[in-house]
């Protein structure tokens, strides 16, 4: 049963690792599910604190995962239009059939939003478009980051176990 359960958390966090990056897949809460099947391995030790605090973790990376590009725009001077434009592309962009429809989504809607607010500003709604991929790319680099972390965390764990614990 232990190594079902270490191959279980090895999938759960890969598939966390490609939900980085996929937004269809929600990552950081799949690679946490890894982790939580770990801490029920006979033999494997992990620390409360350390899943309470990737638990934690998980969440506000959830939750900052839809606010950043929001933020992001309205740090390059988009106005509430923007800001609701990037959430709403966000949101279509994950059911769009085109490839990368999750990048462009933002991007397309912050631009739309602006130009909703001041169709006669161009310049002002692409680079508030510009600030919702920057802050896609930030929210991006935070989860993969996240995932990376388990993905190592996993491989310290396991390797204890295999080759100290037989």
């Amino acid at each position: 049963m232990d190594y079902i359960l270490l191959i279980l958390a090895l999938i759960l966090m890969i598939i966390g690792f490609l939900g980085s990056f996929l937004p269809i897949i929600p990552g950081p809460p799949l690679g946490w599910l890894g982790l939580l099947c770990i801490y029920f391995v006979n033999g494997i030790q992990i620390e409360n604190w350390l899943l309470g605090l990737t638990f934690a973790l998980m969440v506000v990376i959830s939750v900052l995962d839809y606010v950043i590009p929001a933020q992001g725009t309205k740090r390059f001077g988009g106005s509430r239009y923007g800001v609701w434009g990037t959430n709403i592309g966000l949101i279509i962009g994950i059911f769009v059939p085109i490839p990368a429809g999750f990048i462009f989504g933002p991007f397309v809607g912050a631009f739309v939003g602006e130009l909703l607010y001041d169709a006669k500003d161009i310049n002002r709604a692409l680079k508030a478009a510009f600030g919702s991929f920057v802050g896609f790319l930030l929210g991006t680099f935070i989860k993969v980051v996240y995932c990376l972390f388990l993905l190592v965390t996993y491989g310290c764990l396991v390797w204890d176990f295999i080759f100290y614990n037989n």
